[in-house]
């Protein structure tokens, strides 16, 4: 993957798309709030990859009122949006690529959902080593995301990546629950677990730093 190229056309679709990003994800609204019922108690340091609008970041924000978030989204219009929320003067936005711009250190929990679906992975094992160097030791990423039931259903999304990328700005590319663990454990995490959410076709996916 061209990640500039890709980025670029994310970044398009997004921006068209923030007049109807919050009616269209509502229908998540319980799949996002799992990542605030798995986070550990004592959390401080939080990354958002992902943000879009912080439409996660609600139910998080009611039980963590003084955490501190770091929102990172390729749309500068749905962070804008972020920024109007009651909450938003709370976060600390970045506006950026995730495979070139500097995620920081030290977090407690990095999480995301609804966005990692869209990168092949070879991408996402250098984002998932990122992540990984991001948080502390006994840090943990939780990942609510768009899956596929099997192996055939993942080399159909990937082929139809390839064929069409040049053409259309936004193509969804998820994997295998047996996929995504594989990721995630050569990039060094440890006590990997997928869980059901209310969405049939997403899962919870939770991983360690240790």
């Amino acid at each position: 993957m061209d990640i500039n190229f890709n980025a670029e056309k994310n970044k398009e679709f997004f921006n068209m798309k923030i007049n109807e990003y919050d009616e269209t994800h509502q229908v998540f609204m319980n799949t996002k709030n799992e990542l605030t019922n798995n986070l550990p108690s004592n959390v401080k340091n939080i990354l958002d990859l992902g943000a879009g609008t912080g439409l996660e970041l609600i139910e998080l924000f009611k039980k963590y009122p003084q955490v501190n978030v770091v929102a990172i989204d390729i749309s500068d219009k749905m962070l804008e949006k972020l920024k109007e929320r009651d909450f938003g003067y709370k976060v600390k936005t970045i506006c950026g690529n995730f495979f070139t711009i500097d995620f920081g250190r030290n977090y407690d929990a990095v999480i995301s959902t609804s966005a990692l679906h869209h990168f092949l992975k070879e991408d996402k094992l250098i984002l998932y080593k990122k992540i990984y160097e991001s948080l502390k030791e006994g840090g943990v990423f939780l990942n609510s995301d768009k899956i596929v039931n099997t192996n055939q259903e993942e080399i159909d999304a990937i082929n139809y990546y390839n064929e069409f990328i040049q053409v259309k700005p936004h193509i969804d590319t998820p994997l295998s629950i047996e996929h995504e663990i594989e990721i995630l454990e050569k990039a060094n995490f440890k006590n990997i677990s997928a869980s059901n959410v209310e969405t049939s076709n997403y899962r919870l996916f939770k991983a360690y730093k240790k």
